[in-house]
């Protein structure tokens, strides 16, 4: 199989693998512990922490570790609005990841208010629009560094600077920009940040959340203190040593494995426009992540497009994966305003940092092949594949 769905997972380093291992059997202990298990748990905890620290330039006593991205976005979520009792205003937009959306929901519930700004034709958010969504109680704003579906990039320092002149925080959920592209929080106004680890080589189930100094954030998870009292609960040590190894590589590459992909991104994407299918590449046109394209077909289902490319050896996606499930059209390209019809078109297609030309050349023919297939049994009545 040919795996081009790293938005979803990627695939975890053997590097992170062979760090991982020691930790299931000779050094099994509790961090927490005194003992010499312990202690030997506790530094590779605390190594780990460092690598993720360098990787986005800040002190290692602002890393928290999570269960994954969605715990990292929670936290901050709720944690503010705690901390503020659930009292004031809350601004976002409306091509967030549900793990950042529902808990948005869920604290309007409880009291507070939410402001959902919409994004333009391409996907991206403007910053003014956010700006004048401010009230004089907004508590929080949350924005995603790098969508999801479409890869757009948001101006999050814009946005950061905006913020920092009225004393705003501002929470970006960077897990797919996170290890794939430099995001230096030294620099940015940024009071915190979400991040997973398997999207970009490590192993499933560990993120983290980095938190700014004296940045309000008030614990969901109360227990043993762990983790500067912010995340109780004993620490995922294999998987956390995985994720400050996936960090330390992706500083020491510079992010080489990720800065090559746009080529290959874009010839599969200029190849799929001179075959003549129709296809729809969303925000093309806007500044995006080197790995991810967002297609669709006219006449094409895309659930129909991404089960004959499986069954033709090649893995992509129809929408987020953390949604699994779902079959209304996405909701990123609804608030972008594309056409229902279209929508129902959509397929994503994520490289990593395993993902070879070769690869991507094989995967570009089969799918120009599939969609012309499925175009060719179209029901006119329909505007579908049948």
């Amino acid at each position: 199989m040919i795996y081009l769905d790293h938005n979803a997972t990627s695939k975890l380093r053997p590097e992170a693998l062979a760090a991982m291992l020691p930790f299931f059997s000779e050094k099994f202990g509790n961090p927490s512990a005194a003992h010499s298990g312990g202690r030997a748990a506790k530094e590779g905890l605390e190594r780990a922490r460092r690598a993720v620290a360098k990787l986005f330039n800040v002190h290692f006593s602002r890393v928290i570790f999570t269960s994954g991205g969605t715990e990292a976005d929670n936290l901050a979520i709720q944690g503010v609005a705690a901390a503020n009792d659930y009292q004031g205003h809350i601004v976002t937009t409306a091509i967030e990841h549900p793990a950042v959306s529902e808990p948005i929901k869920q604290m309007v519930k409880q009291g507070m208010r939410a402001t959902f700004v919409e994004p333009d034709a391409h996907g991206v958010v403007n910053a003014e629009a956010i700006v004048t969504a401010l009230q004089p109680d907004t508590k929080l704003v949350s924005i995603m560094a790098a969508n999801n579906e479409t890869g757009a990039l948001q101006p999050i320092e814009e946005i950061g600077a905006q913020l920092a002149e009225r004393n705003i925080p501002l929470h970006v959920d960077a897990v797919q920009m996170a290890g794939k592209a430099p995001l230096d929080l030294e620099r940015l106004p940024i009071a915190y940040v979400s991040v997973s680890a398997h999207k970009f080589g490590g192993p499933q189930g560990v993120g983290a959340l980095i938190v700014e100094k004296n940045a309000p954030l008030r614990a969901q998870l109360l227990g043993g203190g762990q983790e500067r009292r912010r995340r109780s609960g004993t620490e995922n040590l294999p998987g956390i040593v995985g994720f400050g190894v996936a960090a330390q590589m992706a500083s020491d590459n510079d992010y080489a494995a990720y800065t090559r992909l746009e080529a290959m991104r874009d010839a599969m994407e200029q190849r799929i426009r001179h075959a003549q299918v129709g296809a729809a590449i969303f925000s093309a046109d806007a500044p995006r992540m080197g790995n991810t394209s967002a297609l669709a077909f006219p006449q094409v289902n895309g659930e129909t497009l991404v089960i004959k490319l499986d069954l033709a050896g090649f893995a992509i996606s129809s929408g987020s994966a953390c949604s699994s499930g779902k079959t209304e059209p996405s909701h990123v390209l609804r608030a972008m305003g594309v056409a229902s019809e279209l929508a129902q078109g959509f397929v994503r297609v994520s490289l990593g940092w395993d993902t070879q030309p070769d690869q991507v050349e094989r995967f570009t023919e089969a799918l120009i092949d599939q969609v012309k297939q499925l175009q060719s049994m179209a029901d006119p009545a329909l505007g579908v594949a049948v």
